[in-house]
């Protein structure tokens, strides 16, 4: 991770960065499972009010980029939750596809090796860094194979119907959970 003065993502950088809504209208292919993962999560009220205080303290985090893929399944679930904490939060929220911004991804590369996606940066008002997230909770990592095992053996018809059932599952559900709580130690780590 490179410092604040060395970052190509500067205060003028980040304010040109597309909004989440203009992200969306821009996209040809990908909004509606987006969409759907963000009707389908709900951010409880407490941790809304979590994110909301923390969001307002002085050196909190009130600034968070995005960096994503419509087309990577981490993306359509993680970012909705991000999306969902930032408007609790009153975070100001920037998006930027991976792809055409790969200047940005090299800083917030995963193991200092992938461009591994979603990232979410987080600043405070005056831009400071604050610290990032990527890709997917410890959970989802250690339960991936369950959605391999859900497609096992099957036709390439049944795949597709295990692959959108598996989706909207418990399991796909509680992996967005639990990068809430993981967004929630590292911003209280973060701020001071």
């Amino acid at each position: 991770m490179v410092t604040a003065s060395e970052s190509v993502v500067t205060r003028e950088r980040f304010d040109s960065s597309p909004s989440w809504e203009a992200y969306l209208d821009a996209l040809e292919k990908g909004r509606a499972r987006y969409e759907e993962n963000y009707e389908q999560f709900q951010l409880s009220a407490e941790d809304a009010a979590f994110f909301k205080e923390l969001a307002s303290k002085p050196d909190g985090p009130a600034k968070v980029l995005i960096i994503t893929e419509f087309w990577c399944p981490d993306c359509f679930r993680e970012a909705p939750v991000m999306v969902k904490i930032a408007e609790a939060a009153g975070m100001e929220m920037k998006v930027v596809a991976r792809d055409e911004n790969l200047d940005i991804m090299s800083e917030f590369l995963r193991d200092g090796e992938f461009q591994s996606i979603p990232v979410f940066v987080f600043y405070t008002r005056d831009h400071k860094y604050l610290g990032h997230w990527i890709e997917r909770s410890q959970l989802a990592y250690s339960e991936t194979h369950q959605m391999r095992d859900a497609m096992e053996g099957k036709s390439k018809e049944e795949q597709k119907e295990a692959y959108i059932a598996f989706q909207k599952g418990p399991t796909w559900a509680g992996w967005r959970d639990e990068t809430v709580k993981e967004l929630k130690k590292l911003l209280s780590d973060a701020t001071v």
